[in-house]
This record gives C-alpha cells, structure tokens and sequence, in this order.
C-alpha cells in the first residue's frame, strides 16, 4: 500500500520526537560522557542521570498507553495528546541511553582480556577511539531503536486492522458504486446505463447482479423477519431489494430457486420464518409505518457477512415505490476480475460517476518495511564506519601478522570482531529501546476514534524478527568488515 495522509504525519511525527529528540540528547550525552582517554574511568553519575532520563521518557509513554487502555471511543483531540505524550516518552528513553556506549566499552574491557587475540585486539581499539566508537554505536542504537519500535507497532496494528477488517462482499466480487457527493448515493438510470456498457466493454458477456434502493423521494422502508438478526458485520444488513441474480450472488449459489413474489432470508441461523414483515410510508404525511406481510423462505448464506432479507424489486414496486440501482456486481461464480481488468475498467468509467471494488481480503500494509530496512542499513553503515577496515595503530598490526604468521588471516578476523562488536552493542541498546517503545505507543496508536470499531485484539510482538536483527545485523557487520579488512596503519 502507498502512503497515505495519515500515514505520513505518523510517520513524520515518530522521526521527528523518536530520532529528533535522540539525536539532540543522546549524541551530546555520549560524546561528552566519554572519556578521551582509554585508560580513564567514565563517571557514574553520567550513566545514572541517562537511566533515570530513559525511565522518566518509559514513565510518560506508560501514562500514555493507560490513558489509552480504555475500550471505549476518544475524541481527536484526547488522541493526538495520548500519542504526543507517548512519543515524547518515546524519544526520552532513547535520549537516556546515550551515556551507555561508553559505559559497555569501559565495562566489557576486563573481560575481554581473557579472549582470542583478534576479538580482545578488536575490543581495545574500540577503546582506543572511544569517541568515534561511541559516536557510531549511539547511531547504531538510534536507527535499530527506530526500526524495531516501527516494526512493533506495524505488526500491532496489522493485527488490530485484521480484526477490524469487514467484507464488503463476497471473494473475488467486483462492485461498482457511485461516486456521487453523498454517502451511498444510487446511480442515476443514465449513469447506470453507462457503468453497464463499460463493464460490458470490458467484460463481455459476463451476466451483471444489481442491488437497488428505493429513490430519495421515497419515504420510510424496512424489512423484519421473527428470531432473525442480521449480524452487525454482514453488507446488507436490513435487506437487499434485487432480481434473481442479486439472490444468487448472496447466497453463492446459481441453483437457488426465486420467486418474483416471495422474499427470501438468507441466514445461517437454524430457525423457522415462513413471512417477513415489511414497514413503509409512500406519502410524506403519513404518521405511521404501513405494515404488509409477505411469504418467505429461508435459504443458507455464502458466509455470515452475506446475511440479510433479500426482497424481490416487484414486492417493492408494487408497493409505490421508485427504484433505482444501488450497486452493480459481477458475481465471481461466474467470473473472477483480474486486477488488470479492473484497472483497465477504471480507465473507462469517469471518477465522478463510479468506482471499482474488488473484494480481495484484508490486505496488510506494507509501507513501513522499506523504512524499517534503511533504518536497519543507517545502523550498519554507522558501525562499518568505526574504523573502515584500518588497525588503531601500527603495533595492533604487527601483533596481528604475528599471530598469523605474516598471513592477513588474523587481521580480517580482527576486522570482523570489531565490526561485529561493535554492532553488536547498537543493536541491543537499539533493542531495549525499540521493544518497550513499540509496545507502549500501540495503546494510544490502536485507540477508537470512531463508532464502529470493533474492541483492541491481543497485539503481536514480532520477536523472531526482533531476534533476527539483534543477532543478524552483528554477524552481517562482522562479515562485511572482514571483506573491507585493509591493513593500513592510522599512524
């Protein structure tokens, strides 16, 4: 799916306070936080001012995901404030983090004294350039935070869109609708006449359903059956007023038998209706509904979505009252739409006069991966850059060639360690920043903003993804560093 406007100031708004915060805090902090000097102890305090920044910023997007937990509907106003609370949060956590690259590289110093040569080689020179080290892990940190964060709430609001999702058909069924200024507005029978000689154009020969409605200067009509309910996800949900290809595309079957002055409930329900009830006024003074009954029948439906009362378009007429087409169908019993036909049909109809649906299923959204993948290529490319292949200095190299018996051998493991090393660290910063984000800002991001959505459904945490890119992107950092390993001296 493209961006959409809604798309876009989500988007714009989590880069700006979830990397434009970071970068104003977290960047400084690590870079004044480390020391210039290997052999010099970073200060404490420093890390202990960041942790409680990264809890204050946990703290605020908490409060927004529990000011957002309720299932209820929430004006825009109290959604724009929940999600700005929460990507406010979101960028402090971030921002507190900044101390601790230097804080891991101090830390993890000893023990890596006890490793091969190449990976406690690899783990010194990362301290000997602390600075630029820091400054590379902070990115690395700052960019895999932004994507995992982002690749969270995708997969938490995929899902909750899912459970929201409601066909408006049946698989594979073309609809054609108008495109009139008002919600649901009938085609007009000229306008009609011309959506059905494009369809016919395109699509020879195929038969084509018509669902209609009565006219807008038609008055009150309703149909009722006894012990029947008409789910609130099904398309038709009072009635469908249509010929015999209307009644055969709800029920999925060409074989159900019709009668011009029978009504017919399509129901999954087991129950026993042998009339419907229909309700209606013809004239404008009319106080009360007229109520008239009609014989009926009870058939199966193609799926709970396709309940309803299917009325004959006669029952209606002869009632007084003016028809016209609602919405034209191609049933996909009798012929599936390509999405090249479709196109090619939207092509020939006017914008203004109708537009094409065909009914594929829920369709997840895929725009946030290319941003999720040049997030993760910015971390890789901020650690590669630590040292471009170089040794820290002219003795780490002559120490490497003896260790490998003057072959390069040593040198490119050294490379690989430090690259991977030092992805390493981002990575799992990133990860403890990104995890906790993502799941607090689903709360605010999933709240309901209109009437008809559904309840929150549990939320997916991708954790095979989130694994992957905390121990892939290492091992894919360690491997390009080992092919752009060159044994050139900074000295």
């Amino acid at each position: 799916m493209l961006f959409d406007l809604a798309g876009y100031a989500f988007l714009t708004a989590f880069f700006v306070l979830f990397a434009g915060l970071p970068a104003a805090g977290a960047i400084p902090a690590a870079m004044l936080t480390a020391p210039p000097d290997r052999h010099k102890v970073m200060r404490l305090r420093f890390v202990v001012v960041g942790l409680l920044v990264s809890i204050a910023g946990v703290l605020l997007m908490g409060l927004g995901a529990w000011l957002g937990r309720e299932d209820s509907r929430y004006g825009a106003i109290e959604f724009l404030g929940m999600l700005l609370i929460s990507l406010i949060g979101a960028g402090l956590l971030v921002a507190g983090l900044g101390p601790l690259p230097s804080w891991l590289l101090q830390l993890s110093g000893p023990y890596m004294e006890r490793l091969p040569l190449p990976l406690r080689l690899a783990a010194r020179d990362l301290a000997h350039r602390r600075g630029r080290a820091v400054l590379a892990i902070t990115l690395t940190m700052m960019a895999t935070a932004f994507g995992i964060a982002l690749t969270v709430i995708a997969v938490g609001v995929t899902t909750q869109s899912r459970a929201e999702y409601s066909p408006q058909a049946r698989p594979g069924t073309l609809l054609i609708r108008s495109t009139a200024l008002y919600e649901q507005q009938p085609f007009s029978a000229a306008d009609a006449n011309t959506v059905r000689a494009a369809i016919e154009q395109e699509l020879p020969g195929v038969p084509i359903a018509q669902s209609e409605r009565p006219s807008g200067e038609s008055w009150y009509f309703d149909a009722r059956a006894e012990n029947v309910e008409i789910p609130e996800e099904a398309v038709y949900w009072d009635y469908a007023i249509g010929n015999e290809k209307l009644l055969r595309y709800l029920t999925g079957d060409q074989s159900t038998p019709y009668d011009e002055s029978m009504a017919v409930v399509i129901t999954s329900a087991e129950v026993k209706v042998d009339s419907v009830e229909l309700f209606y006024e013809i004239n404008e003074n009319d106080e009360t509904a007229t109520t008239r009954t009609v014989p009926a029948v009870i058939t199966r439906t193609a799926g709970t979505h396709m309940e309803t009362i299917f009325i004959p378009s006669k029952i209606v007429q002869d009632l007084g009252y003016q028809l016209q087409p609602n919405e034209l169908i191609v049933d996909p019993t009798l012929r599936r739409v390509t999405v090249q036909e479709q196109e090619r049909l939207d092509d020939r109809l006017d914008d203004a006069v109708a537009e094409t649906y065909v009914e594929r299923g829920f369709e997840a959204s895929t725009w946030w991966m290319p941003v999720v993948a040049v997030a993760l290529l910015i971390a890789l490319a901020c650690t590669l850059a630590t040292g471009f292949g170089k040794a820290a200095n002219a003795r780490q190299a002559r120490v490497l060639r003896r260790a490998g018996n003057g072959s390069a051998t040593a040198f490119r493991w050294f490379c690989a360690f430090r690259a991977g090393l030092s992805t390493l660290y981002g990575t799992v910063l990133g990860a403890v920043a990104g995890c906790p984000a993502g799941m607090l800002l689903l709360w605010p991001l999933t709240v309901r903003i209109t009437w008809e959505e559904p309840v929150r459904v549990p939320f997916e945490t991708p954790w095979p993804a989130i694994v992957a890119v905390v121990v892939g992107l290492p091992l894919l950092a360690a491997t390009l560093g080992a092919i752009l390993a060159r044994e050139q001296s900074s000295r």
